[in-house]
């Protein structure tokens, strides 16, 4: 990687947690300058916009934050505890990345005013949803998973249920919110199994 690039690079890992933290109208390019040590003219030799770099700031929070929350997915045999699993490294795992949840926060900040952050967060849910939906699948597919069960309904609750717990509990100020997530989506899992 070449000079210009690891600036690049340094300016999106530095902008990441500002833009999560702040969101897109509450970050200025002066926050950047401030974090990264910049001129000016150095961030914007590599970025053409503050719009471009929040949207290479977010997909650099959310594969940070992705990547943590499969981290062992794929060594836990079996798609029931596969997704278990799941649920148990999103509430589990510490924060990854300050601010929060990337997905929820720019999905918030965007919904209304930025079709480009918008359009960034909307795949990053469906290729989530898409590797719960698969799990499901799976599971069906090799009889563990009992047949009649939807595969997306099972995605949409295990995701609306974690993200809506973490919402609750930043809220709060304390865990409450997704250990009661957790457990409740444990006993929805178990639900789902094919009976043995």
């Amino acid at each position: 990687m070449g000079k210009g690039e690891l600036t690049r690079q340094r300016i999106i890992e530095e902008a990441a947690p500002i833009f999560n933290q702040r969101g897109f109208a509450g970050c200025s390019m002066q926050d950047v300058l401030d974090a990264t040590g910049l001129e000016k003219g150095g961030v914007y030799r590599h970025f053409e916009s503050k719009e471009e770099l929040a949207a290479e700031a977010f997909r650099y929070a959310w594969a940070r934050v992705a990547k943590a929350r499969r981290e062992g997915q794929d060594a836990i045999p079996g798609a029931v505890e596969k997704l278990k699993y799941s649920v148990r490294r999103f509430a589990e795992t510490p924060g990854v990345f300050p601010g929060g949840c990337p997905l929820m926060n720019t999905a918030i900040d965007a919904d209304d005013g930025n079709p480009l952050l918008r359009s960034l967060v909307c795949v990053a849910m469906k290729e989530w949803k898409a590797r719960l939906v698969s799990i499901v699948e799976d599971g069906i597919a090799e009889g563990e998973i009992r047949g009649e069960v939807r595969a997306r309904r099972i995605a949409n609750t295990i995701i609306a249920t974690l993200e809506g717990a973490l919402m609750i509990s930043r809220l709060e100020g304390n865990r409450s919110a997704v250990e009661d997530a957790r457990e409740s989506l444990e006993v929805m899992l178990a639900g789902i199994a094919a009976a043995g």
